[in-house]
């Protein structure tokens, strides 16, 4: 079955102001995020935290995530771009986030946040993973429904046509279907069966799956026992790298470049580091000390 992508990425407008779904979904992402890590913090998952330092902790993470992940995107992804026009790193709005940029953000924000509360850097950052998946679904959803980040031709008769998208799977610069058609045009051929060869992997979905639902529920269920610690960050670093190395197979390298091989993408380099670094979280945690939960004080009866 093949699918047009014809999804509006405003959600609605308030006069001038036009609120699009990106935005909606990091909210939500943000909103799941403060949700889950309160019940950890109520059962005593993070010892010496109330709930005021997970809410400071929280908006230092947010600003990690935006700041991170759009000036990690420009600078990995859109350089060129950004050198011409240092003010598009301002355009959040439009989409252009990078998940490795938004990961350094997040944790140079917990290690700025772990010295003013005199925690143990990987204490924080295993207590902040778990919460994380959920805002990464999300995000892909927001991809999807933006019409980014699109997949490879499925060479079949399945997929999605993405409008946005070029017309052949070379570097980028080529003319879109929206370039070259009008809305009703592209509506018309797809019932006509023309755009058929067009279909692409609807590789936002995958990663909305994989490094969402999936991580999420790993992480949610392996974190509900106190476990030694680096291994509830060192499970996540592996299971994402691991993750985003396999969908980039199937999804159009950013900028339509490979780096290496002609297979070999920059998503995928930016993915081993974090695979090593998974694997070596995991080696240390077997020495490592496990953390108990402690009631919050203004929670002990």
């Amino acid at each position: 079955m093949i699918y047009l992508h014809d999804i509006d990425p405003i959600a609605f407008s308030l006069g001038p102001i036009s609120v699009h779904w990106y935005g909606i979904m990091y909210l939500l992402g943000f909103g799941a995020a403060w949700w889950l890590g309160r019940q950890r913090i109520l059962a005593g998952r993070l010892p010496g935290v109330s709930m005021n330092g997970f809410s400071d902790l929280l908006f230092y993470a947010m600003l990690g995530v935006v700041l991170g992940g759009r000036i990690g995107y420009m600078l990995f992804y859109a350089t060129a771009e950004f050198l011409h026009n240092p003010l598009l790193l301002l355009r959040v709005w439009e989409g252009g986030m990078s998940f490795h940029g938004g990961l350094l953000g997040v944790l140079i924000a917990g290690w700025w946040w772990t010295r003013k509360q005199r925690q143990h850097f990987f204490d924080t950052i295993d207590f902040v993973a778990p919460l994380v998946p959920l805002g990464l679904g999300f995000g892909r959803l927001g991809n999807f429904v933006g019409g980014e980040l699109w997949g490879k031709f499925t060479h079949s008769g399945w997929g999605v046509v993405f409008p946005h998208s070029p017309l052949k799977d070379v570097p980028a610069g080529l003319p879109t279907m929206e370039q070259l058609m009008s809305a009703a045009q592209i509506k018309q051929d797809f019932a006509a069966g023309l755009l058929t060869q067009y279909a692409r992997h609807p590789s936002q979905l995958y990663e909305a799956v994989l490094e969402g639902l999936v991580m999420f529920v790993v992480l949610w269920l392996y974190s509900m026992k106190p476990r030694p610690r680096y291994a509830v960050s060192g499970l996540f670093a592996l299971m994402y790298g691991a993750f985003r190395f396999l969908v980039e197979f199937v999804r159009m390298p950013d900028n339509g470049a490979y780096v290496a091989f002609d297979w070999l993408t920059r998503g995928q380099i930016l993915s081993l580091p974090l695979i090593a670094l998974g694997v070596i979280l995991l080696v240390m945690s077997r020495r490592a000390p496990v953390l108990q939960p402690v009631l919050p004080l203004e929670e002990k009866a």
